[in-house]
């Protein structure tokens, strides 16, 4: 009984955490692009700007890198250890 209830939550989880992924990197895009704008709006790049821009590129990359790995990609990394 309690197999059965954790492979039918297995896909909701899969789906859950690929669209918080999703939802996070749209919103890293939209956070580097308002600070470029907001950074290149006034023809001036300061220190400050651009500790801010580098910041949150950072953290962008670092973002993609949490990516969620497919039941798929899983079974391919078991198979191959």
């Amino acid at each position: 009984m309690n197999q059965k209830l954790l492979n039918n939550l297995d896909p909701f989880s899969m789906n859950l955490k690929q669209g918080i992924w999703f939802f996070g990197v749209s919103s890293w895009l939209f956070g580097i692009t308002d600070r470029s704008i907001a950074c290149f709006s006034d023809g001036y790049l300061s220190a400050l700007d651009i500790t801010q821009l580098f910041t949150a590129s950072f953290f962008f990359v670092s973002w993609l890198f949490l990516k969620p790995l497919s039941p798929l990609d899983k079974r391919d990394n078991e198979l191959k250890l």
